[in-house]
């Protein structure tokens, strides 16, 4: 649809990048606010509020008669993504005992993959025979919707029982925000959360220029098929990190080929892109379902603590991601398409070994270490 909008609104590639950073940026800014707001209302509360913010933003920005108000009103989106994400992820995480999270987890990600390749499709044909605005506001439409049914379907929840003061709050987030392993997971995989976010984001527009031949819905098909491989990677990757004696192994041993491989993106034909997208896909659901796990056994992060230490991560790795993004775009202005994708691999990989600094965690479900006989 990134095409559509450029054309509608007359937009350059740069412009288009603010207009995908300001969405970033509001799911930034307002990460650490909704955990906070778990803590002191819970996670429940805090998920019906921001699909109703984003629905809203959503439904709006159908109506921006230009890019400048198109960004800002993205940038209430984000903050409605944001007060969503690590709360419901703390939320579904919470439902489950340790050991048997992992999947869950996975498979939380794998819906929301499965939400953007419906998005991808559904927003690429509605926007060809309606135009890009309907396809927003569809999108708002259908998130009011799900305000809606979340708020019969979720079951109510106690607000928690610490927290209640400014005072009590931040002691209560002490423990999280202080907590030096979380920041260097939330660095370390900055890079690759970028990478995963660009092809996804930019891939339709470098083809619309580079490989004009190819239609709009055939370019849409390679993201979209690697967030529907996505989906499969969730769910394993979770399972995998749960069964693993350390978790920092999977986030290496998938995470570094998938962000690599971008950089063979503009040397190849549409064939031979489609095992790339398949591989990058798999990589990526198996990566964020590892990473999203690992706070979850952490001994300082407990209850309404999690949605916190999520906020964090998102937090740190979206700003990266939006100066990433917006940088992408500079790039390819400057240098064109080839070392725009370069960029992006190489900056998938940089921050990895920032893993090292990660205590060292293994999965509730992993087999105990047996002591060696002398």
């Amino acid at each position: 649809m990134l095409p559509l909008i450029r054309d509608g609104l007359h937009v350059t590639t740069v412009e288009l990048g603010v207009v995908l950073g300001s969405f970033l940026l509001g799911a930034a800014v307002f990460q650490l606010p909704a955990g906070l707001a778990s803590l002191r209302w819970g996670s429940r509360r805090v998920c019906l509020l921001a699909l109703a913010v984003m629905g809203a933003f959503s439904l709006a920005s159908a109506f921006s008669p230009n890019w400048y108000v198109l960004a800002a009103l993205r940038f209430g989106a984000g903050a409605g993504a944001a007060l969503f994400f690590a709360p419901a992820l703390g939320l579904v995480a919470s439902y489950y005992p340790a050991g048997s999270r992992g999947p869950i987890i996975g498979l939380y990600n794998a819906g929301f993959s499965f939400g953007a390749a419906v998005g991808i499709i559904a927003g690429a044909f509605v926007g060809v025979l309606f135009g890009w605005p309907a396809a927003l506001a569809v999108g708002g439409v259908g998130l009011l919707l799900g305000a809606a049914v979340a708020s019969w379907v979720l079951p109510a929840s106690p607000p928690p029982a610490r927290g209640r003061t400014v005072r009590e709050l931040w002691a209560t987030a002490q423990p999280v925000l202080r907590s030096s392993s979380i920041w260097a997971l939330s660095l370390a995989l900055t890079g690759a959360w970028a990478a995963f976010y660009i092809v996804a984001q930019y891939f339709v527009d470098f083809s619309s220029e580079v490989h004009p031949g190819w239609s709009l819905p055939l370019a849409a098909s390679l993201p979209t098929a690697m967030i529907l491989v996505e989906i499969l990677g969730g769910p394993v990757g979770g399972l995998l990190s749960e069964r693993v004696r350390e978790i920092r192994h999977v986030l290496w041993i998938f995470g570094v080929p998938a962000t690599l491989i971008l950089l063979l993106i503009p040397f190849l034909s549409l064939a031979a892109l489609v095992p790339l997208f398949v591989v990058l896909g798999f990589g990526a659901g198996v990566v964020f379902a590892a990473l999203y796990l690992v706070p979850s056994y952490h001994p300082e992060i407990e209850g309404e603590g999690l949605s916190l230490a999520l906020a964090l991560v998102n937090c740190v790795q979206i700003f990266g991601g939006s100066a990433l993004s917006i940088a992408f775009g500079l790039v390819e202005v400057a240098w064109g398409w080839t070392a725009a994708w370069i960029f992006a691999g190489l900056v998938g990989v940089v921050t990895f070994p920032l893993l090292v600094w990660v205590r060292p965690t293994r999965g509730a479900g992993a087999s105990p270490v047996r002591p060696t006989t002398p």
